[in-house]
């Protein structure tokens, strides 16, 4: 594949991508947790325990503008704070059964909307085709070559933020 070729493609998989992203948002119940909410009970799911300061980073943002989102996130008892054993002085949130079910809940939905637009508009090939896309596509999130991050973080690379 070309350069423009490549560049053509890149560019209808975004298209693509935010497309279905905001018809996923639509999806989601009204009185659903905030995005923040489940971006962040998400990344505890699947990273697994992070210091403020790496969730921050994680998504983009500054740690105090996590306070509020991390604080509800422990009254509802779906995130808790925990010691880091490698580090007395830091804290690690860690994502609680109540978080992992309420994660479950919102993606349920969302996911039985998907499954039942994808019965009705691909072919099982095409349904099999997506599913290896979608592999590609969260290999493609990962890729830390290139990721504008000022913090010098990059949860999978194991790499801690300054201050965390």
């Amino acid at each position: 594949m070309g350069d423009e070729d490549l560049l053509r493609a890149a560019t209808a998989v975004r298209q693509g991508t935010i497309r279905l992203a905001r018809r996923l948002r639509i999806e989601r119940p009204e009185r659903s947790r905030t995005a923040l909410e489940l971006g962040i009970l998400a990344l505890l799911h699947r990273r697994g325990p992070m210091t403020p300061g790496a969730l921050a980073a994680a998504e983009r943002l500054q740690p105090q503008s996590l306070t509020r989102t991390l604080a509800s996130l422990e009254r509802q008892r779906l995130a808790v704070r925990q010691p880091d054993d490698r580090d007395r002085r830091r804290s690690l949130l860690a994502i609680t059964d109540a978080g992992r079910q309420a994660l479950a809940t919102d993606m349920r939905g969302r996911d039985a909307w998907l499954a039942a637009a994808m019965a009705r508009q691909l072919t099982r090939a095409e349904q099999e085709l997506l599913r290896f896309a979608a592999d590609l596509l969260d290999r493609l999130a990962d890729d830390p070559a290139n990721f504008h991050d000022p913090g010098g973080f990059w949860p999978s690379c194991g790499k801690n933020p300054p201050g965390s």
